[in-house]
């Protein structure tokens, strides 16, 4: 992993080590006592985290192992972990009168290592976590400085594959509204386009700061503009890296579907209520409703082909 400048370090340190909600801490405490010493840290991100509210949602959480043969009693789940990262899992708890519930995923901190740099291809990891993320519990100091530095370098692998995509002069607010467009449009997510003005905007000012330390670390020069408090920057892209990214975009595209099915079939196994889940999230973000047969209720496996491409059909996703 490249060296981090350490003004991007600590835009990182400062956004993402701070006491969790309650909810949340309670969600991490059940986490830790399930899995035991094999928790190395348990990351907080997505819309809960944007809004501070998880009441009518869910958490998003991950899980950060050491290794996957260490956690699962069955090799076969910890083979799928590692074959296809993650394993996406459900979790309610009671607390204070109401239930708060989480969506977890359970990756390694090696993997999270490998996703996260330069030479991982799709933006599945580095996607996510170049975005807000709170380290809700580290086992350990050096896990908590490890892990700033992998979100670190998440964000300049976005950068990184982002800008050749952007004319020469771009501002911050253009730079992650499209590098989230394409992120996301890489998976078979039902977000509007609206979406992406809310995730920017929800954390303009952490944005901004990432931006400006980062540049100068990209493998191409970048630099921030004078006299436009880091908003406005610049990047000199030669023809043939901008070709090159574009394709690569396209074919993420292409990957990113296939990886998102296969995911969604094996969280059918993993994920309670995950048939439930993922027809309320398309709901919640596109207004499209489907009922589910009983029949299929009973073949999970059949009810997510079909249902998905009934979705597709009716634009849930593109």
């Amino acid at each position: 992993m490249q060296a981090l400048p350490a003004e991007l370090l600590n835009a990182i340190r400062d956004r993402s080590v701070w006491p969790p909600p309650p909810a949340v801490a309670a969600l991490a405490e059940r986490l830790r006592a399930s899995w035991g010493d094999a928790v190395l840290a348990i990351l907080f991100y997505g819309s809960c985290l944007r809004t501070g509210e998880d009441r009518g949602g869910m958490v998003d959480l991950y899980l950060i192992v050491e290794r996957y043969h260490g956690v699962y009693s069955s090799p076969l789940w910890a083979s799928l972990n590692k074959l296809l990262p993650p394993n996406v899992f459900y979790l309610e708890i009671p607390f204070e009168g109401r239930v708060v519930r989480a969506k977890y995923a359970v990756l390694s901190l090696a993997d999270l290592e490998q996703g996260v740099s330069p030479a991982w291809f799709h933006s599945y990891i580095w996607g996510r976590f170049a975005q807000p993320t709170a380290l809700v519990y580290t086992r350990q100091p050096a896990v908590a400085d490890r892990v700033c530095a992998l979100l670190g370098q998440a964000v300049l692998t976005f950068l990184a594959r982002v800008i050749p995509r952007l004319p020469e002069e771009f501002s911050t607010e253009e730079l992650w509204l499209r590098g989230l467009t394409l992120s996301y449009r890489t998976e078979l997510r039902a977000e509007r386009p609206e979406k992406m003005g809310a995730l920017y905007h929800s954390a303009a000012d952490h944005y901004a700061r990432i931006t400006a330390a980062a540049l100068p670390a990209l493998p191409f020069p970048a630099e921030t503009i004078a006299g436009h408090d880091g908003h406005l920057c610049r990047a000199r892209i030669d023809a043939a890296r901008r070709i090159r990214c574009r394709f690569a975009w396209k074919v993420r595209s292409v990957q990113g579907k296939i990886l998102t099915l296969l995911r969604l079939l094996k969280g059918a196994f993993t994920f309670t209520g995950g048939l439930d889940y993922i027809l309320w999230k398309i709901e919640r973000h596109t207004g499209l409703r489907v009922e589910v047969p009983p029949r299929l209720r009973r073949r999970p496996i059949l009810a997510l082909c079909v249902l998905g491409y009934r979705l597709y059909r009716r634009g849930a996703f593109r």
